[in-house]
């Protein structure tokens, strides 16, 4: 088994962070698709493009995606080949989860 290491904690930080927003995980269920610009993202994830802009800052701050200049546009991929097979692993996931524990209304902590 592999030693895991403040690196190792920090990625999988970073990856809970972005998966925390639901725009965040539609636009990386996106991008494990495939690369897309980011007007084609917010047109559609019904969402305007500043709203996109902003979530795309923020997984390019996290390291999960990487803009690829092209011309005048910018388009953006995962930026990790792993991070596309993580992404179904996690989809094949079935948790049990208490309603009540979950989510806006929760009361576990």
């Amino acid at each position: 088994m592999e030693t895991v290491t403040t690196t190792h904690t920090a990625a999988l930080a970073r990856l809970g962070h972005a998966l925390s927003d639901p725009t965040r995980t539609r636009v990386l269920l996106a991008l494990r698709e495939a690369p897309a610009y980011p007007a084609d993202l917010a047109d559609a994830l019904d969402v305007s493009r500043q709203v996109m802009s902003n979530h795309l800052a923020c997984l390019r701050g996290c390291g999960l995606v990487e803009a690829i200049p092209d011309g005048r546009r910018t388009w953006y991929r995962l930026a990790d080949p792993h991070l596309a097979p993580a992404l179904d692993d996690l989809l094949r996931l079935v948790l049990a989860v208490d309603p009540g524990c979950c989510g806006p209304a929760c009361t576990c902590a």
